[in-house]
């Protein structure tokens, strides 16, 4: 496996799909529902389509596990495989706020070892490997910055759902209200970010996600130095055989910082 080759293949596609959302968001978009009641668009359709022609093209020996592809189960046989969220956030997309993303992993026996973030309205690029770390790309400048968690304990930011947040999460901040200076909300897969570049410090979620809603977070993340968990502490696998996180999960800055 060669992860730089991986990374550099991935990046491209997750910026192209997202050239591909851009311009459907410029659009006045149809939104359609899934069976679930969660929001499908043009977009989500037309950038999982991209992503996964380009990995079947250039890695057709591994498996892909994609929101937006219908799964037979057979990738749990292969080691190596891909975990695609082509529009993370498609409600951030629909409300226009810009706070949706193009997420592509790549998981080796369960565990992410290269990830990939994009973010087509600001054009921020996070990506990272076991091998590299972490890194940002800024949209604007160009400039790449490597990732590192903070190492606070106190004057924390704790970041949280723009639409999911819920009564669990509010116990939580109220129970380290000592700790926390500031609370602050973001969508889909940038939340792992934000704590990745010490923008923030804490992220629990205790709703449902999937796989492919944290594969490329958890990398990135992990890369930077967070401890990512399942809220019983056991770790946050992947290519599983039920692709719902249904334990919730953390990532904070430091262990000090991983609480009951």
């Amino acid at each position: 496996m060669d992860q730089k080759k991986i990374l550099e293949v991935i990046k491209k596609l997750a910026v192209e799909a997202g050239d591909i959302i851009l311009k459907i968001y410029e659009t006045d978009f149809t939104v359609n529902y899934k069976e679930d009641a969660s929001p499908l668009t043009m977009a989500d359709k037309n950038a999982n389509a991209h992503i996964v022609k380009g990995l079947a093209e250039h890695f057709p020996e591994y498996a892909i596990l994609s929101e937006e592809l219908k799964d037979d189960g057979t990738r749990r046989e292969n080691d190596y495989c891909f975990i695609v969220d082509p529009l993370d956030g498609t409600k951030e997309f629909v409300k226009r706020n810009g706070q949706f993303t193009v997420n592509i992993a790549l998981a080796y026996r369960q565990h992410p070892v290269v990830g990939v973030i994009f973010v087509p309205v600001t054009g921020d690029l996070y990506y990272a490997s076991t091998e590299a770390g972490a890194y940002k790309q800024d949209g604007k400048t160009g400039e790449i910055t490597r990732l590192q968690v903070s190492d606070k304990t106190q004057q924390l930011i704790w970041v949280g759902s723009k639409s999911h947040s819920g009564e669990k999460e509010g116990a939580l901040i109220e129970k380290h209200k000592d700790e926390i200076a500031e609370v602050i909300s973001a969508g889909s897969s940038l939340k792992g970010c934000l704590v990745a570049e010490k923008r923030a410090d804490v992220y629990y979620r205790f709703g449902l996600t999937c796989e492919w809603d944290t594969a490329a977070m958890h990398c990135i993340a992990e890369a930077a130095g967070a401890v990512v968990k399942q809220l019983d502490h056991t770790e946050l696998l992947y290519n599983r055989e039920n692709t719902l996180n249904d334990k919730g999960f953390y990532i904070v800055n430091r262990a000090e910082n991983v609480w009951e």
